[in-house]
């Protein structure tokens, strides 16, 4: 494979794409034998694969300088273009699901596709093709708007990311001013981000009504694949939260306002955790990835083995700048069976954050994608997905030193609190979405009436400092996922108990954890959610006194800290 620089973007023939899908679809129909119908599957599956290599490279290389007009333009031409295939691909579907070689194909692969494709089936129609290039056009105007703002700090340009840094600053008053620089930038776009918003809102609505749907939200959970749970689920699962995690976090922080000698912790306070300060990595980009590399060189053979291709083909875009979409993820390059990680660091401990959470993302789509012949089944759904990566920022403890020398411990620390601390959040977040689309005629001023009394009540210890814009509500439109996915963020929350499962198993017996955790990797999505947590042997989320039971061994951590 070539570094990811030297990777060649051509752009796709779409009509050609087009046609080669209803010719397999002919030839699916027709296949004699399962041999013939495996074949032409297989056939399928690399026209799939070589259009979603080009649209990844393009969404990266779009996303590294959202001002480049080449690659802005060709993400346009995507979002006009892919819309045009579902009428070939709905064939395609109904074609593989009624195969009469259903039962030999699920003896060799599982049962898992058609389950994917049946679900598929549900979301995707030509009726909305014009909707989902209009849905794609809205979410690159947010990230154009977001991406784009910035402000002279302190004699630095900085966009977002870069006053965050300055507000773990051991300063209270540098913080608070980064804060109210922040929070100015938000109110600043605050009137387009709300317009964007609402547009989104009433498009989604309207796809839904034309999908057959009386709402949203049965729509948003089947296109996240949702099939074990629903609205009400969700509901239960948040309420064990507020129930539980809310008021262990209430104490965290009492703690740290105590610690750090303030009366009251303002939002600007919540970042720093010590008067002498947070854990920072101790070195630039370069020293970061050379410290990941021996850690993950003596993690296991199998992450030496994912790291060192990561390296070799430089499949990282991890500074912050000017122009540069906002945010971290993972995504993946099908015909190259590579991971790339996107992040915009810092400065701060959230750099290794960053880094090992995105990993554990790459190092599963690596080893699955190397014992699974199924695109479709390396990766599972978001709620397991991101016990990959929260399981991998813990597995990685033990090396924390290579980034932050004596203060390790200190790190360890504070990322456990951040992981313990952001689980309300997410809540509300899921929370302030189904409101939105139980009411989507609400907009503007009434998403921040909504946000308000949702974080009152999630996150009672939340003070602005009496910075009107976020006072009143605010700080929702900071969160991308509600702009670029919707209801995937609860997914974070629900992964978190399973991951916090596999840290209390680590601290008892590392290698053994491990081992599950591969084992989990490995299994990639050829399961359902429930069967898959089932598989690694971890409790499930959804069940009263399960997430008591997971944050138990994090809290006993944090209380044996000598901090």
């Amino acid at each position: 494979m070539k570094t990811f620089a030297e990777l060649t973007y051509t752009r796709p023939d779409f009509k050609a794409v087009s046609d080669r899908l209803f010719e397999l679809t002919d030839q699916l129909k027709k296949a004699a034998s399962y041999e013939e119908m495996r074949k032409v599957y297989l056939a399928q599956q690399d026209v799939s694969r070589e259009l979603s290599t080009m649209s990844t490279i393009c969404s990266i290389r779009a996303d590294m300088n959202t001002e480049d007009t080449f690659y802005s333009a060709e993400r346009k031409v995507f979002n006009r273009e892919m819309p045009g295939l579902i009428p070939a691909q709905k064939a395609w579907n109904e074609a593989f699901l009624s195969t009469p070689y259903r039962k030999e194909f699920s003896e060799e692969f599982g049962d898992r596709l058609f389950v994917l494709t049946e679900n598929r089936q549900k979301v995707q129609s030509p009726e909305i093709a014009e909707e989902l290039v209009e849905e794609a056009q809205l979410v690159d105007e947010y990230s154009r708007i977001a991406a784009t703002c910035k402000v002279t700090f302190m004699g630095e340009e900085c966009n977002f990311y870069g006053l965050l840094r300055h507000m773990e600053s051991t300063d209270r008053e540098e913080r608070k001013a980064a804060f109210h620089e922040w929070a100015k930038l938000y109110a600043g776009v605050a009137d387009q981000l709300d317009d964007v918003y609402f547009r989104m809102v009433q498009l989604r609505v309207q796809m839904a009504k034309k999908m057959g749907y009386d709402s949203y939200i049965p729509f948003a959970y089947l296109k996240r694949g949702r099939t074990d749970y629903g609205p009400e689920e969700a509901a239960a699962f948040r309420k064990q939260v507020l129930e539980v995690v809310t008021p262990a976090v209430a104490e965290l922080r009492a703690q740290q306002a105590k610690r750090l000698g303030v009366d009251k912790l303002h939002y600007y306070d919540e970042m720093i955790f010590f008067p002498e300060g947070n854990a920072n990595p101790h070195g630039d980009r370069d020293f970061m990835v050379a410290a990941a590399q021996k850690m993950y060189g003596e993690l296991s053979p199998e992450t030496k083995e994912f790291f060192d291709f990561m390296v070799e083909h430089q499949l990282f875009d991890l500074e912050t700048r000017p122009g540069k979409r906002l945010g971290g993820y993972c995504t993946t390059l099908p015909t190259e069976k590579a991971p790339f990680i996107f992040s915009n660091f810092n400065g701060t401990a959230a750099d290794t954050d960053v880094l090992t959470h995105e990993a554990g993302h790459a190092f599963e789509g690596f080893v699955a994608s190397r014992c699974i012949p199924i695109d479709a089944c390396v990766w599972s759904t978001s709620e397991i997905n991101e016990i990959h990566s929260m399981s991998m920022e813990t597995f990685t403890f033990p090396w924390m030193n290579l980034f932050f020398e004596e203060e390790a411990e200190k790190y360890k620390y504070i990322h456990l609190i951040d992981s313990l601390a952001v689980m309300p959040y997410m809540c509300a977040v899921d929370e302030f979405q189904h409101r939105v689309f139980e009411n989507p005629a609400m907009s503007g001023k009434d998403y921040r009436k909504v946000w308000h009394e949702i974080e009152r009540k999630y996150l009672p210890w939340r003070d602005y400092d009496g910075e009107e814009f976020l006072e009143e509500g605010g700080f929702w439109m900071q969160k991308q996922h509600i702009f670029m996915y919707p209801f995937y963020y609860v997914d974070y929350a629900l992964a978190q108990t399973c991951a916090f499962q596999f840290f209390t198993w680590m601290l008892k017996d590392h290698k053994a954890a491990w081992d599950g955790y591969l084992k989990l990797c490995r299994s990639g999505g050829t399961r359902g959610y429930f069967a898959t947590l089932d598989y690694a042997g971890l409790n499930n989320p959804f069940v009263p006194g399960n997430v008591e039971k997971s944050i138990q061994g994090v809290l006993d951590y944090l209380k044996e800290a000598k901090f």
